[in-house]
């Protein structure tokens, strides 16, 4: 489905694609694993997607979603992530004609697979995809189409980065990723990580591209760095990562 584009029948911001027409972004937050949800939607249409939904949030979601007068027509995961189930699976019954979408290179079960240089449409808006493996082989960045925002999942954090020493990760692949896919985007591009845990919210592909203290160094420091960050194992990763698998629906108990 390589360059193939998909088109299916909080914090406030505002920003424009290349239309000069604002579009409607909302940040919200889950503290247990202090993951960002992102919803983006297009303010005549009404065309929405969701971006790194959290089962325990997913009602909060679909509530706002409603409120808002919305379709929303994607629940999209940047990953299979492994500190939380995903709640692409509770918003499919929750709003009924939403589809799931994942990286096919996840192996993770979904409505809909994507690929480097795909292009999720809503409105008169799209996502690039573009594929940002390292920390998870099936990790993509999703990129305005007007390259005004880029919402990194782990591959970029704020000051930071995905760990690389589980689900297949590599930290070589992921420093090639970053430098190849999300710093050669425009400097005043905004970044939206999947996490912080810091309190931050956005940055720049400048501020990380000169200020990331991980990503600054050359591949083989980054490398050292990343091989010796002795960080302890996910709490939720042996439920999370099977369930993520499953598109966040856990198989009932026989």
């Amino acid at each position: 489905m390589a360059g193939a584009t998909l088109r299916f029948a909080g914090q406030q911001l505002s920003q424009r694609s290349g239309s000069g027409v604002p579009i409607l972004l909302r940040q919200m937050f889950e503290p247990k694993s202090c993951t960002y949800t992102y919803l983006l939607g297009d303010r005549e249409s009404r065309e929405a997607v969701l971006i790194d939904p959290v089962l325990e949030t997913a009602p909060r979601d679909a509530q706002l979603v409603k409120e808002l007068g919305l379709r929303l027509l994607y629940a999209v995961n940047t990953h299979c992530h492994a500190d939380h189930i995903t709640g692409s699976g509770l918003l499919r019954s929750l709003l009924p004609g939403c589809q799931s979408v994942i990286s096919r290179l996840s192996g993770a079960q979904a409505d809909l697979h994507i690929e480097d240089g795909d292009s999720i449409r809503f409105g008169r808006f799209a996502l690039e995809t573009r594929a940002s493996p390292g920390h998870t082989p099936g990790c993509v960045t999703f990129v305005l189409n007007d390259h005004s925002m880029a919402f990194t999942g782990d591959a970029l954090l704020i000051r930071g980065c995905g760990r690389t020493d589980f689900q297949q990760g590599c930290a070589k692949t992921l420093y090639h990723s970053v430098h190849e896919k999300i710093f050669t985007l425009p400097g005043d591009c905004l970044v939206y990580p999947a996490h912080d845990y810091h309190g931050l919210t956005v940055s720049t592909v400048e501020e990380e591209r000169t200020l990331n203290p991980r990503l600054t160094l050359s591949c083989e420091e980054f490398v050292k760095v990343m091989d010796n960050l002795n960080l302890p194992k996910p709490q939720q990763i042996d439920i999370a990562v099977p369930a993520n698998m499953r598109c966040g629906i856990q198989t009932p108990p026989s």
